[in-house]
């Protein structure tokens, strides 16, 4: 087959997934905004007095004198901030224009206000910063910080509005997921600082709607990064301050709706971060982008909100605890089907913490570039699984797409446990079986008769690895890996990534096996 031809099946599988509203917008927008231009202006009649208490500061991004600091990656502007600056990415753009260091601790009012000012006078240059998504951000971080210094600007308060316009006519139904989620949080702010009915109105149908298909039953936000997981529960919270802070009748009901879904949130953050306060750094979370567990649950605790007992299922993750051991494990479906953007092709992969400790990680992202970094970091090699003659287990293609997906049968889910089965490498299936035991842990890979697989184990940079005695066995910091059905054992260097834009060398162990591979993990 040619090609040309390979492209068409892939775009096939990718686009089979989307909802036809995704479609329909998609041309509905680009056809309007070619052909008729819109123009988002509405008189600002004032704005409402409103009380906000911050909840959790961001880190400091703005370094003073025209500097900032996102992803890693520091600019100095000299002179005139380029608010369209794009020499690091779209993303370090986008950051630059969510605005977070409005509410980072080391900020002055005054220094506050005059970046808002400076943003005004570029508004009508600016690109990237009058898309829905950095709107919504930016939006929720200019109230907060306007409340909280009692600044009331007519000049701000117009652009706010105009902003909240183009925001309330152009919802992400294209995109979904956790686009469309931040609009509605951003509307709901913009509702109650302006006092605007249409505001409102647009911000409960979303957040019910959205709310209610996108956090899943477990708890889970059902695009299943843990980060991203815990930017949306943030979010959600700041919700929460916003209408316990500002009561309105209005809004009686959406809040007692907000507060049972921040329940089941954190109970599920709790259930997925690691005893020494770490998340599972699976579907693109990456370090340093977000608060962490305990900030985000005190912050709860505050808001009157209470985690419950819950276990984890829909989401797809399982997770062994042991009085020595942590082990997570990914046994569920690319999730969401229509809108797999942040998924990995990381089916059956695995996160191993002993005595809080990382040893066995998912090595994480280091970009959202299309490019052969982003390819590697999405690929099943860069993972706790398996490959099949180099495959992906799902076609993750584009930098934020996904072709055809592995299908996971989970056949055994008990406490100790955990079997399941996926056919997402073509005509192989792979079968993965965790056992759970005090102070050791069995990994089972079925291949099949005569199918040549390969198991890699990426481990933490801070671990040190050899060979040991036997010539199947390594020792990672005293632990020892025991392996049965393999043809060699390798350890080999890989790039981990400690952040956005930020590799480092670390350490992983490549083990090829024909048929079969019984891993045995002993921690005594």
């Amino acid at each position: 087959m040619g090609v040309g031809f390979q492209k068409l099946k892939l775009l096939y599988h990718t686009v089979k997934y989307l909802k036809a509203k995704q479609i329909f917008y998609r041309l509905y927008y680009t056809f309007r905004n070619k052909l008729f231009k819109p123009v988002y202006t509405r008189k600002c009649t004032g704005s409402n007095d409103i009380i906000w208490t911050d909840g959790i500061l961001y880190p400091n991004s703005y370094l003073k004198n025209g500097t900032f600091s996102f992803l890693n990656i520091k600019h100095n502007f000299n002179g005139v901030i380029d608010w369209n600056y794009n020499q690091y990415g779209k993303l370090w753009t986008y950051n630059l224009n969510y605005f977070d260091f409005l509410n980072q601790a080391d900020i002055s009012k005054v220094e506050g206000l005059s970046l808002i000012h400076n943003y005004l006078e570029m508004d009508s240059g600016l690109i990237d910063g009058k898309e829905p998504y950095p709107i919504s951000l930016r939006a929720i971080n200019w109230i907060k910080f306007l409340s909280k210094n009692k600044i009331n600007n007519q000049d701000i308060n117009q652009t706010l509005y105009n902003h909240y316009q183009i925001l309330l006519h152009n919802p992400e139904y294209h995109l979904l997921g956790n686009h469309l989620l931040e609009n509605a949080f951003s509307l709901l702010f913009g509702a109650v600082y302006f006092g605007d009915k249409r505001l409102g109105s647009k911000a409960k149908t979303l957040l019910k709607s959205e709310l209610e298909e996108q956090i899943l039953e477990d708890g889970a936000h059902f695009e299943l990064s843990p980060m991203y997981h815990q930017i949306l529960l943030h979010r959600l919270l700041d919700c929460i301050n916003l209408l316990k802070n500002n009561v309105t009748s209005e809004f009686n009901t959406l809040l007692l709706f907000l507060e049972e879904k921040a329940v089941v949130m954190v109970s599920w953050l709790e259930q997925v971060t690691f005893k020494n306060g770490m998340i599972p750094m699976v579907n693109d979370s990456a370090y340093s982008i977000t608060a962490s567990t305990r900030e985000l649950r005190n912050y709860a605790e505050k808001l009157g909100i209470i985690p419950k007992e819950m276990s984890l299922s829909k989401s797809g993750y399982r997770k062994f605890i042991t009085s020595v051991y942590e082990c997570f494990m990914d046994v569920g479906n690319v999730g969401p089907a229509y809108q797999p953007g942040h998924a990995h092709a990381d089916t059956f992969s695995f996160v191993l913490h002993v005595n809080e400790k990382p040893i066995i990680i998912d090595p994480g992202v280091s970009t959202y570039g299309i490019n052969k970094i982003r390819e590697r970091e999405r690929s099943t090699a860069y993972h706790n699984t398996v490959t099949v003659n180099g495959q992906n287990s799902s076609q993750v293609w584009g930098g934020f797409r996904v072709g055809k997906r592995a299908e996971v049968i989970l056949l055994i889910d008990e406490a100790n446990h955990i079997s399941a089965r996926h056919n997402g490498f073509k005509n192989y299936n792979h079968n993965r079986s965790f056992i759970c035991k005090d102070n050791e842990l069995i990994i089972e890979d079925v291949l099949g008769n005569n199918t040549i697989g390969v198991a890699y184990f990426h481990c933490h940079p801070n671990c040190k690895l050899s060979h040991g005695s036997q010539s199947n066995t390594i020792l990672i910091d005293g632990i020892k890996l025991s392996f049965t059905g393999q043809q060699k054992i390798t350890i080999k260097d890989y790039n981990f990534a400690n952040g956005m834009n930020n590799l480092s060398v670390s350490r992983k162990i490549v083990v090829p096996f024909l048929g079969k591979l019984r891993t045995h993990v002993i921690l005594k």
